[in-house]
């Protein structure tokens, strides 16, 4: 595979490759695997759809990649809207971001995302109940919202 960037969620692992790919393993049950199935794997499975990525992570029960376009994918859980797409429904198979297309890096958290910009500011989305997402308020996005202050 020639790993360069690896990142340990709560109960899955993801990998990135040198020529873009991504695989994970672990825990399914929620799609955070993104192969299509909640199936669990104890080994490395390659993620459906994504490819030519530059950065991965994986969150709680989700996992997001940054693509070479600057466009973001997530797959998983999305019950607090943590994919970014609009919608609060989980997906075994990546889906994209809704928004953000100059992405530069990416960060999963427990039930939250949020993207660095090549403008050097940041948009988060998903559960914002203690402000994770940093847009001064405590109501949830299943898109994203601008970071305040950078």
């Amino acid at each position: 595979m020639n790993a360069v960037a690896i990142s340990a969620g709560t109960v899955h692992s993801c990998a990135l490759s040198a020529s873009g790919t991504a695989k994970c393993w672990g825990d399914n049950s929620q799609g955070e695997l993104g192969n299509g199935t909640t199936n669990g794997s104890s080994t490395p499975v390659a993620v459906t759809a994504v490819s030519n990525a530059v950065a991965i992570s994986a969150g709680g029960y989700h996992s997001c990649a940054v693509l070479a376009s600057g466009t973001a994918k997530c797959w998983g859980d999305n019950s607090e809207g943590e994919l970014g797409n609009g919608t609060t429904t989980s997906s075994s198979t990546s889906v994209a971001v809704t928004g953000v297309s100059t992405a530069v890096a990416i960060a999963a958290g427990g039930s939250h995302s949020c993207a660095l910009l090549g403008s050097a500011t940041a948009k988060c989305w998903g559960l914002n109940s203690d402000g994770e997402l940093g847009n001064g308020t405590t109501t949830s996005s299943s898109t994203p919202v601008s970071v305040a202050g950078l």
